[in-house]
């Protein structure tokens, strides 16, 4: 393979380089407040694109199916707000007996508590080719019940007595993600002989927001001040952060729905390893404001968030071509399974 053929196939890894490059270069332009503008141009266009895009490319007989796939979203909904707070929490009563800054602990039992986000989740599992119906689903209603769920478990683990807009909130959600979400089915509906026919790059386009929500992220990671601490302890959550919670969480859920039994198809577990895993920066911060209004450590409370959340979109941008190979070498062994004459596998949702 060429130089350039290779640089074609790479293009977003290589992206993703760039742009960190840039943000770190020139925080200011990708910032809140920017000439980006992403409060409004990632919070509502980008985020409002992703679900358009999701619901122009996705047949809707795939969603429909999706949406009764209940093992699938009790799994996922359970394991990001249920197991994974109250891991983390255990995890922390060890912890707390480090050096460790408290204020950071305590941003670690912040980002447990956080719903799934309502993109890169989605993004991710589409560029692996996982089941996509149902990232949508558990993206777009793991939202919507960390409305509530999420601010109960803050005032659990943490305490506070602030109220919350959850009407706001919720508002926002239905027209960022319902609303492009049904528009998209409905043009489908109009344009699905040329869809089909034309089979326009839907995949790449979803990569290329992707990567603007990436510069953005990191662009707000390099220019708060509060990301300053003190480096041990900043090391360390970064390392517990990534390794210790992303990897060891990817590889449970990897291990659990492919286990033999489990009833998962490998674009199933794509989109479990995915949506269990991720955790939402666009609804978190605005919820520990809310939520912690008034705290003299919030800044530092919101640090390991604003670092879970361009952490979990690069490892799982990096692990796109090995899970996609993984995925696809799956199908086929279980596809020639199934031509055997008396094949014992007896169920579809294997496939």
């Amino acid at each position: 393979m060429g130089l350039l053929a290779k640089l074609r196939k790479e293009w977003f890894i290589i992206g993703i380089v760039l742009v960190i490059l840039s943000a770190k270069l020139l925080p200011g332009v990708g910032v809140k407040g920017g000439p980006l503008k992403p409060e409004v141009t990632i919070a509502y266009i980008a985020v409002s694109l992703i679900f358009f895009n999701s619901g122009l490319s996705l047949k809707t007989e795939e969603l429909r199916k999706a949406l009764f796939h209940v093992r699938l979203h009790l799994f996922v909904q359970s394991f990001t707000l249920v197991f994974f707070p109250l891991v983390v929490w255990m995890l922390l009563q060890v912890l707390a007996l480090t050096t460790i800054d408290q204020w950071l602990l305590k941003g670690l039992q912040t980002v447990s508590c956080m719903p799934p986000p309502v993109s890169s989740a989605v993004i991710l599992t589409k560029a692996v080719g996982g089941n996509e119906a149902a990232a949508i689903f558990n993206s777009a209603f793991g939202s919507f019940l960390g409305i509530v769920v999420t601010p109960l478990l803050l005032l659990l683990f943490l305490g506070s007595s602030s109220s919350v807009p959850f009407t706001s909130i919720f508002s926002q959600l239905f027209m960022t993600v319902v609303v492009p979400l049904i528009l998209g089915q409905v043009c489908r509906g109009f344009f699905r002989e040329c869809l089909e026919r034309r089979k326009p790059p839907f995949g790449a386009i979803s990569s290329a927001v992707l990567l603007m929500i990436i510069y953005t992220t990191f662009c707000d990671t390099f220019s708060n001040p509060n990301i300053e601490l003190d480096p041990t302890s900043l090391l360390l959550v970064v390392i517990i952060i990534i390794f210790s919670i992303q990897v060891s969480f990817m590889l449970l859920t990897f291990t659990f729905s492919t286990r033999s039994g489990s009833g998962f198809s490998p674009a199933d577990t794509v989109a479990i390893m995915f949506c269990s895993t991720h955790k939402s920066l666009t609804l978190g911060i605005p919820m520990l404001k809310i939520v912690f209004e008034g705290y003299q450590h919030l800044s530092l409370i919101s640090v390991p968030l604003l670092i879970y959340h361009p952490a979990q979109i690069l490892l799982g941008s990096v692990l796109v071509p090995t899970i996609r190979s993984w995925m696809t070498s799956r199908q086929k062994v279980t596809q020639s399974l199934w031509r055997l004459p008396g094949c014992w596998l007896c169920s579809s949702s294997d496939l």
